[in-house]
Protein backbone atom coordinates (compact mmCIF):
# COMPACT_ATOMS: atom_id res chain seq x y z
CA UNK A 1 0.00 0.00 0.00
CA UNK A 2 1.48 3.33 -1.45
CA UNK A 3 2.07 5.46 1.67
CA UNK A 4 3.65 9.09 1.83
CA UNK A 5 4.68 10.71 5.78
CA UNK A 6 5.96 13.83 6.19
CA UNK A 7 7.90 15.21 9.14
CA UNK A 8 10.09 18.42 10.00
CA UNK A 9 7.83 20.79 10.32
CA UNK A 10 7.45 23.58 13.42
CA UNK A 11 7.57 26.64 14.30
CA UNK A 12 10.80 28.89 13.14
CA UNK A 13 11.92 32.74 13.37
CA UNK A 14 11.62 34.39 10.53
CA UNK A 15 15.10 34.09 8.30
CA UNK A 16 15.49 30.33 9.43
CA UNK A 17 15.96 27.23 8.15
CA UNK A 18 13.58 24.16 8.25
CA UNK A 19 14.32 20.46 6.18
CA UNK A 20 11.04 18.08 5.86
CA UNK A 21 11.09 14.63 5.11
CA UNK A 22 8.96 12.86 3.12
CA UNK A 23 8.62 8.86 3.47
CA UNK A 24 7.16 7.04 1.08
CA UNK A 25 6.55 3.45 1.54
CA UNK A 26 5.15 0.98 -1.11
CA UNK A 27 6.45 2.31 -4.38
CA UNK A 28 9.90 2.13 -5.45
CA UNK A 29 11.25 5.99 -5.96
CA UNK A 30 13.05 5.33 -8.77
CA UNK A 31 9.80 4.93 -10.36
CA UNK A 32 8.44 7.84 -9.40
CA UNK A 33 8.41 11.41 -8.98
CA UNK A 34 7.95 13.37 -6.13
CA UNK A 35 6.74 16.48 -5.40
CA UNK A 36 6.32 19.04 -2.71
CA UNK A 37 2.98 21.74 -2.25
CA UNK A 38 2.19 23.82 0.15
CA UNK A 39 -0.97 25.54 1.10
CA UNK A 40 -1.93 28.39 3.58
CA UNK A 41 -5.43 28.87 5.17
CA UNK A 42 -7.54 30.38 2.72
CA UNK A 43 -5.58 29.86 -0.42
CA UNK A 44 -5.06 27.72 -3.07
CA UNK A 45 -2.16 24.81 -3.10
CA UNK A 46 0.95 25.82 -4.00
CA UNK A 47 3.74 23.63 -6.07
CA UNK A 48 7.17 24.37 -4.17
CA UNK A 49 9.92 21.78 -5.61
CA UNK A 50 9.63 18.24 -7.43
CA UNK A 51 12.33 15.53 -8.26
CA UNK A 52 12.97 12.52 -10.20
CA UNK A 53 14.80 10.30 -7.95
CA UNK A 54 15.99 7.86 -10.81
CA UNK A 55 18.14 10.87 -12.26
CA UNK A 56 17.50 13.47 -9.45
CA UNK A 57 16.53 15.99 -11.72
CA UNK A 58 14.81 18.81 -9.99
CA UNK A 59 12.48 21.50 -10.57
CA UNK A 60 12.28 24.77 -7.81
CA UNK A 61 9.25 26.99 -8.34
CA UNK A 62 10.49 30.56 -9.45
CA UNK A 63 9.28 32.11 -6.28
CA UNK A 64 11.40 29.66 -4.22
CA UNK A 65 14.45 29.21 -6.64
CA UNK A 66 17.25 30.63 -4.15
CA UNK A 67 15.58 29.27 -0.91
CA UNK A 68 14.54 25.93 -1.43
CA UNK A 69 16.74 22.90 -2.18
CA UNK A 70 15.07 19.68 -3.19
CA UNK A 71 16.84 16.11 -2.86
CA UNK A 72 16.69 12.53 -2.45
CA UNK A 73 17.77 9.19 -0.21
CA UNK A 74 16.53 6.28 -2.49
CA UNK A 75 18.12 3.96 -0.13
CA UNK A 76 15.82 5.17 2.36
CA UNK A 77 13.04 6.20 0.25
CA UNK A 78 13.01 9.81 1.44
CA UNK A 79 12.50 13.47 -0.25
CA UNK A 80 13.81 15.96 1.18
CA UNK A 81 12.75 19.96 1.13
CA UNK A 82 15.53 22.29 2.72
CA UNK A 83 13.90 25.87 2.96
CA UNK A 84 16.16 28.82 3.95
CA UNK A 85 15.16 32.37 5.22
CA UNK A 86 11.94 31.56 5.83
CA UNK A 87 9.24 34.37 6.07
CA UNK A 88 5.59 34.37 7.72
CA UNK A 89 4.58 33.97 4.03
CA UNK A 90 5.97 30.58 4.08
CA UNK A 91 3.88 29.64 6.62
CA UNK A 92 1.83 26.41 5.49
CA UNK A 93 0.84 23.13 5.89
CA UNK A 94 3.25 21.19 3.45
CA UNK A 95 2.68 18.05 1.86
CA UNK A 96 4.24 15.68 -0.45
CA UNK A 97 2.93 13.90 -3.44
CA UNK A 98 3.84 10.96 -5.63
CA UNK A 99 3.42 11.46 -9.77
CA UNK A 100 3.53 8.39 -12.92
CA UNK A 101 6.32 9.47 -14.54
CA UNK A 102 10.47 8.61 -12.87
CA UNK A 103 11.08 11.06 -15.99
CA UNK A 104 9.54 13.98 -15.50
CA UNK A 105 7.78 16.34 -13.08
CA UNK A 106 5.93 19.22 -12.91
CA UNK A 107 5.22 21.51 -9.68
CA UNK A 108 1.69 21.08 -10.93
CA UNK A 109 -0.80 19.72 -8.34
CA UNK A 110 -3.07 17.76 -10.75
CA UNK A 111 0.38 15.88 -12.03
CA UNK A 112 0.60 13.92 -8.89
CA UNK A 113 -2.09 11.16 -7.52
CA UNK A 114 -1.20 10.06 -4.02
CA UNK A 115 -0.56 12.84 -1.08
CA UNK A 116 0.44 12.43 2.14
CA UNK A 117 -1.17 13.89 5.44
CA UNK A 118 1.07 17.21 5.57
CA UNK A 119 3.64 18.70 8.03
CA UNK A 120 2.47 22.17 9.34
CA UNK A 121 5.10 25.21 8.74
CA UNK A 122 5.07 27.79 11.04
CA UNK A 123 6.87 30.71 10.45
CA UNK A 124 6.63 33.35 13.49
CA UNK A 125 8.48 35.62 15.81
Amino acid sequence: QLQLVESGGGLVQPGGSLRLSCVVSGLNLDGAAIGWFRQAPGKEREGVACITPSDEATTVAVSMKDRVTISTDNAKNTVFLEMNNLTPDDTAVYTCATGPSPHVCFVTPSFYSSWGQGTQVTVSS
